[in-house]
């Protein structure tokens, strides 16, 4: 695909408008303490201001004893049930559970067999895709950035729908129920365009509508369509655990405030997608990855706690990977103590690392979580615990489970879909005002001069 020379050109004039933006839109940290500004819309302890109400999900990272609010371990809910629950109650009954999941966050409770069996049924029956899109908007303009290619598809399904900006709960529903279906669908064939404009083979595997979702992705990426049912249930729960999770999240509050504007659902899912293709989002598992590919080369006894220790350290004083002062998939904007995400798929991680003969590598995992929270805690001042998040963890399952890197983010969106939607859907049904909230203006007001006198 041939590209216009001067498209990616950053001349130096557009150099001289950027230096230009930063001088005069540098706003000084003083002044979000002068007006008393929650920057990122949270405190100092991390506790977001409450901007909405919501019966989708609970986040439970503290507890109050004696009057006081005392961290504890993490605990997340879907409507109310613990999401603990719900991953192994599926195990238990040797089922996969993220299908029953997206019902319970749809509509509130969780279906009998015969509701799940229709819920199943529907989506196999909206997971397809108008005539000819795959050629005509997929394989068209392929991109190495599967996220940006998954938008892009999502905004072009609203050109085949003619209810398109039909906001009644209904269609908003069938809407809702397409997205969750075809999400896997536009993913995964998006990897494949790219992988043709690469120059390796291309693989159009048909959906198979007796297949879970979790089933169908790895049916779709791989050539021979094979998967054994641990790979499958593994990807399950991670489906299950990133379907959901409060509506304070930047994707799902992005998918609030979209919604309450009155635009269309694939305005909103094409946002939300948007809002989660960030690296300090839904792409924070691409860096763990990066992050432990760089300290297994550096690192050369895996096992010795003073040279991990040491590296670590190097991640926060900026001298080691990517020199941004992180260490990747440690601490949360809510959890504290510990993250209940993390502690559910570690169990998996450690059964799945034996069967693929990557033990050593999980060895090294359980050493830097350990490890992670005293080196942050003795270099800088922290207001809450720090534990490992569920991105320490994910990558680590979707490398061994040989997903590509490009799929990790859209993986993550494939399942916060079903959230999105009970979230979309919770917005209309309670819609009052847009949401807007205020900026503070901080700048100085200056004198208009004619041209000739500037």
């Amino acid at each position: 695909m041939a590209s216009n020379p001067y498209y990616n050109d950053v001349t130096p004039e557009v150099t001289e408008l950027a230096n230009l933006a930063l001088a005069n839109s540098s706003i000084s940290p003083d002044d979000y303490v002068k007006y008393d500004v929650k920057r990122g819309l949270r405190d100092l302890n991390g506790k977001g201001v409450v901007a909405g109400l919501t019966e989708i999900s609970e986040i439970v990272a503290k507890k109050l004893v004696d009057g006081k609010e005392l961290p504890c371990d993490g605990e997340l809910y879907y409507r109310g049930i613990n999401v603990e629950q719900l991953v192994n109650g599926a195990l238990k009954e040797k089922r996969f559970g993220f299908e029953e999941t997206a019902y319970l966050l749809l509509v509130g409770r969780l279906p009998n067999a015969d509701e799940l069996s229709a819920f199943r049924g529907q989506l196999s029956y909206y997971r397809s895709l108008p005539t000819n899109f795959v050629r005509d908007v997929i394989l068209k303009a392929p991109s190495r950035d599967i996220m940006n290619s998954l938008a892009r598809s999502v905004l072009n399904l609203a050109a085949y729908d003619d209810r398109a900006d039909d906001t009644s709960l209904p269609n908003v529903m069938r809407q809702c129920l397409q997205m969750i279906a075809v999400f896997p669908l536009l993913a995964v064939y998006g990897y494949q365009a790219y992988n043709y404009k690469e120059g390796k083979s291309l693989y159009i595997h048909a959906p198979r509508a007796e297949l879970s979702t979790a089933e169908n992705i790895l049916a779709l990426l791989r050539p021979d369509a094979s998967y054994s049912f641990w790979e499958a249930h593994v990807l399950d729960v991670c489906l299950t655990l990133h379907a959901e999770h409060g509506g304070g999240n930047n994707s799902t509050f992005t998918t609030h405030v979209v919604t309450s504007s009155g635009t269309d659902t694939y305005s909103c899912m094409a946002a939300a997608l948007a809002s989660l293709k960030g690296p300090r989002h839904g792409g924070a598992n691409i860096k763990v990855i990066r992050m432990f590919e760089d300290m297994k080369e550096r690192v050369r006894d895996w096992k010795d706690e003073d040279e991990v220790k040491a590296y670590l350290q190097a991640l926060l004083d900026r001298k080691a990977f990517d020199k941004a002062g992180l260490i990747y998939g440690m601490g949360h904007a809510v959890y504290s103590l510990s993250d209940p995400r993390a502690n559910i798929l570690r169990s998996f991680v450690e059964r799945l690392s034996r069967e693929k003969g990557r033990t050593e590598e999980y060895e090294l995992y359980s050493l830097v979580e350990r490890l992670g929270p005293q080196v942050i805690s003795g270099d800088r001042k922290i207001y809450k615990g720090v534990s490992a998040n569920v991105d320490f963890y994910s990558g680590f399952v979707y490398h061994m489970l040989d997903l590509p890197l490009e799929l990790y983010t859209p993986i993550f969106a494939l399942a916060r879909v079903a959230g999105w939607s009970a979230h979309r859907i919770e917005e209309l049904i309670n819609m009052g005002k847009i949401i807007r909230p205020a900026y503070q203006y901080v700048g100085h007001r200056q004198s208009y001069k004619s041209l000739s006198e500037r």
